[in-house]
């Protein structure tokens, strides 16, 4: 199984660098040949290029809800923005469209996909820092992409 932890963002804009943060600090603990970490700051039809011929991706983003609770880490899947499939142009192509144009391409698109979001509290700001409450939930975010990584009792390595 091709398994790919991949943190999304941009290391200089403060919280919207914290997928990249965890990714790498995942990648330091890691120590399993199945895993590739990556980081990406593509969207769109981008990130399919990514993800494809992976079995399995987690991804690790910063993502801003109106609950504005910085540093709360949610667990979603692609189906938590099914809402988000349309587009007003073609350069607005979001992973859930871009999944769906790998799909009737017949590509190898991922058969599970996990979404890590920290809710972010400053993704304008330049700066290669994270605000307190998102720096303080890496530590959370990176155990609970590596018991992501466990296998579940019954299922194959």
């Amino acid at each position: 199984m091709k398994i790919l932890v991949l943190g999304m963002g941009n290391p200089i804009l403060s919280d919207d660098a914290v997928g990249i943060r965890v990714a790498r600090e995942v990648e330091r603990t890691l120590d399993d040949p199945r895993v590739t970490v990556a980081e990406s700051s593509l969207a769109g039809l981008g990130l399919l290029d990514c993800i494809v011929g992976h079995d399995r991706v987690i991804i690790i983003d910063a993502i801003q809800t109106e609950a504005e609770n910085a540093g709360q880490i949610y667990r979603m899947s692609p189906e938590d923005f099914s809402c988000a499939k349309r587009l007003s142009s073609p350069h607005q192509i979001n992973l859930i469209t871009a999944l769906e144009l790998g799909r009737r391409l017949n590509l190898a698109v991922p058969q599970k996909i996990t979404i890590f979001a920290v809710e972010a509290e400053d993704i304008a700001t330049f700066s290669e820092e994270c605000t307190p409450c998102v720096e303080q939930a890496i530590p959370a975010a990176v155990e609970m992409v590596l018991q992501e990584l466990k296998p579940s009792p019954g299922t194959p390595d």
